[in-house]
């Protein structure tokens, strides 16, 4: 296959299609490699400032960037007519749920579309996005093989995956800023429409994964993405639903958590929250739940789990109705500080995340509601929300005006003691303050 012969001398030319928190990172890591990198983004505000050098992704240092471009290896563009010029498609495509918690194939869809258009033989495309089992096999598949008309021969163009061109999923596991591992050195599964497609994947990803980890088909390597989410997104409404019940039982959850820790083995720990954030915790669990009931399943563990978690921003405000009648006051009317607008701490990635329904519920309860965080200055619209709010400055004079501070994002960045010492009152959701010491009545848990 002379796809293999490119991969293997490093003369093969990588698409990304979507520069975002998977697209980017992966990018960069091929051309850190050694590997030539085109970027595909319909953003067409992207492409200036990677090919200037800039970063629009906190987490991803501009350096990088710029090297990558300078290095000649890397380069942008919003032109999807310049696909033939890839040897490999790399598909990096959101994968939202609709407003009926039902799989939003949209990104997809339409850059398969686009795709097929300029697709040709020997090309290899792979899918990264979180989605339900069948959708390489079943979406992409038949229309990658009926490209489309000849019309010099005014006939079908038929093409045979595995011989004109290869199919597989290999789904993303990022986790931005984790100090621990990054996009190269997290092992990456990968599922082949055939066994031609499986190699020619894995020969090319072994060039920037530690570990590539063959399953059997698509469908596997669709479930196991799946399966990872699910299995957090259940052990967190666990301890969500926990977190609840010794709270009535005057009972703390976290140094609940910290002492079934120390049993070195049958316990991982999870955290309790404000709510679930992120691109995948909160959604992917419900793309299984959509393709359950084509075979008249009813995934109830994975429903109850989701229910619990949507539930967390609501109890969330309900506790900061008790920490207010501590205060002799109401909620309506009262001015409220959110600190963190991230999902998680320590990065700009708003996705999903739980701060935006809080802000929303404080509001429909008269709250004024103002935000902090020092990564994200200006809260973007997002495909529910557009708030149009700037971060508030952490003063002396600023926090002492606030009736009630709800901690919603851990950031290190935070000084919790001048947050503390500044405070009327304050509602941790994330156990922080005690952490750094500080558990007086001033803090309340959530």
């Amino acid at each position: 296959m002379e796809i293999l012969e490119k991969i293997k001398n490093k003369t093969v030319k990588v698409g990304i299609v979507g520069l975002g928190y998977v697209g980017l990172p992966l990018g960069l890591e091929f051309v850190e490699k050694d590997i030539e990198v085109l970027g595909f983004d319909v953003d067409e505000k992207k492409i200036p400032f990677l090919m200037g050098g800039k970063t629009y992704i906190k987490h991803i240092k501009a350096e990088r960037i710029k090297n990558a471009v300078e290095s000649g290896k890397f380069s942008a563009t919003s032109d999807f007519t310049r696909l033939p010029e890839v040897d490999a498609i790399i598909i990096c495509v959101p994968t939202p749920l609709n407003e009926h918690r039902e799989p939003d194939m949209t990104y997809i869809v339409s850059t398969v579309d686009t795709i097929k258009k300029y697709l040709r033989k020997g090309q290899l495309v792979t899918l990264e996005s979180t989605t339900y089992p069948g959708t390489t096999r079943e979406l992409m598949l038949p229309v990658f093989e009926n490209v489309g008309m000849d019309k010099d021969k005014n006939q079908n163009i038929k093409f045979k995956v595995g011989e004109d061109f290869y199919l597989a999923f290999s789904p993303e596991r990022e986790d931005p800023n984790n100090p621990n591992y990054n996009t190269a050195t997290i092992p990456k599964v990968v599922g082949g429409i055939t066994a031609n497609c499986l190699e020619v994947a894995r020969a090319l990803y072994n060039h920037v994964i530690v570990e590539t980890v063959p399953v059997s088909s698509p469908e596997a390597a669709e479930a196991t993405k799946l399966l990872e989410n699910i299995y957090r997104s259940v052990n967190i409404a666990l301890v969500n639903e926990l977190k609840m019940v010794f709270d009535r039982m005057g009972i703390d959850i976290w140094e609940v958590i910290n002492a079934a820790k120390t049993k070195p083995f049958g316990f991982n720990a999870f955290y309790p929250g404000p709510g679930l954030g992120g691109h995948c915790i909160p959604i992917d669990p419900f793309y299984l739940t959509w393709k359950a009931r084509e075979f008249e399943i009813n995934t109830k563990f994975i429903e109850l789990a989701g229910e619990i978690n949507t539930f967390q921003p609501y109890y969330v405000v309900e506790k900061a109705m008790e920490a207010m009648n501590q205060q002799r006051k109401t909620l309506n009317g009262s001015r409220i500080l959110i600190l963190g607008a991230a999902y998680k701490k320590n990065i700009d990635d708003m996705r999903e995340s739980p701060s935006l329904k809080l802000i929303e519920i404080f509001r429909d309860k008269g709250a004024e509601v103002d935000y902090n965080d020092p990564y994200v200055p200006v809260l973007p619209k997002t495909r529910k929300y557009n708030f149009d709010m700037k971060s508030v400055e952490l003063t002396k004079e600023n926090i002492s005006g606030y009736d009630l501070l709800v901690l919603s994002t851990d950031h290190d960045d935070y000084d919790y003691n001048f947050i503390h010492e500044n405070a009327k009152f304050i509602l941790d959701t994330r156990n922080a303050f005690k952490i750094n010491g500080l558990n007086d009545g001033k803090v309340y848990k959530a």
